[in-house]
């Protein structure tokens, strides 16, 4: 069978990425997977909280979620 043609959101951008409803673009902070006895409990919880993505970034990423903006 022939699959519809058509855009496609990539699924490895959309998991790493959400936009907000202002459009702008957050992800999460790396190094909260392993390693986490030799960080304090202070960087431990900055560590969880989402952060913006810079702009110079943003029209890429915007670009891999076609059906997001």
């Amino acid at each position: 069978m022939r699959r519809p043609k058509g855009i496609k959101t990539k699924k490895s951008v959309a998991k790493r990425f959400k936009i907000t409803g202002t459009g702008k673009v957050m992800r999460m902070r790396s190094g909260k997977r392993h390693l986490l006895a030799g960080k304090s409990p202070k960087r431990r919880r900055s560590l969880g909280t989402s952060k913006l993505v810079d702009p110079t970034d943003t029209y890429r990423i915007t670009q891999n979620l076609p059906f997001s903006h």
